[in-house]
C-alpha cells in the first residue's frame, strides 16, 4: 500500500497575529474556502524555491531552463529569459492569481470570486471545452483564453435596488443604468 504523503505543512507558530491577519485578507480577496488552501500554496512555492536552490548549488542548467519554462508556462514568471533568483522572489498571490477560480472571476465570467467557486464546483465552467470542478486548478498561461462557460449557462447580472426603482419610475439620472438599459435594448 502507497504511503499518503502530506500536501502542505501547517505553519510554525499557529496563533500568530500578523499571520493570521494576512491570511484573512487574502482569503476574503482570492474568495478561499479555508487556509489550507492558502498552506498548500505555500508549500507549492516551497518546493520551487527548493529546486531552484538545489539547481543553483550544481550549477545545472539544464535543469534551470527546465524550470524557468515550466514556471513560465504556468504564468508565474513573466520570461523565459530570467535568472533564478526570481524563482526565489515569487509570492503567495502570484500562484493564487493563477488557480482557475481567481481567473474565471477577473475574466467577468463570476460576479464575486465566491461566485466563481460555485460555478466551478457546479460544473458550469470548461478549461478548453473540458468541465472543470476544481477552483484551485493551476491555469497554465496556453488555456488562460480557452475559458468558457460549459453547456447554456448564461451569467445575469445583479441589478442593485437603486436601478431598479429608476427602470419602474422611468428616470435614469445614474449613468450605469442608462448603460445597463442600452446593453438590455439590444
Amino acid at each position: 500500500m502507497r504511503k499518503i504523503k502530506k500536501k502542505l505543512k501547517k505553519p510554525f507558530r499557529p496563533w500568530d497575529k500578523d499571520r493570521i491577519q494576512e491570511e484573512g485578507k487574502l482569503v476574503r480577496k482570492y474568495g478561499l474556502r479555508r487556509k489550507r488552501e492558502i498552506w498548500k500554496a505555500e508549500s507549492i512555492l516551497r518546493n520551487y524555491r527548493r529546486r531552484a536552490r538545489t539547481i543553483a548549488a550544481q550549477n545545472d542548467k539544464k535543469g534551470e531552463k527546465i524550470l524557468l519554462e515550466k514556471l513560465f508556462k504556468m504564468g508565474l514568471l513573466e520570461n523565459k529569459d530570467v535568472e533564478l533568483d526570481e524563482v526565489l522572489d515569487l509570492e503567495v498571490e502570484s500562484l493564487l492569481k493563477r488557480r482557475l477560480q481567481t481567473i474565471v472571476f477577473e475574466k467577468g465570467l463570476a460576479n464575486t470570486p465566491l461566485h466563481a467557486r460555485q460555478l466551478i464546483v457546479h460544473g458550469h465552467i470548461a478549461v478548453d471545452d473540458k468541465k472543470m470542478s476544481f477552483p484551485s486548478y493551476l491555469v497554465p498561461i496556453g488555456l488562460e483564453n480557452n475559458i468558457s462557460y460549459y453547456g447554456k449557462y448564461k451569467l445575469e447580472k445583479k441589478k442593485t435596488e437603486k436601478v431598479k426603482k429608476e427602470e419602474k419610475t422611468g428616470k435614469t439620472d445614474n449613468k450605469e443604468a442608462k448603460e445597463e438599459k442600452k446593453t438590455e435594448e439590444e
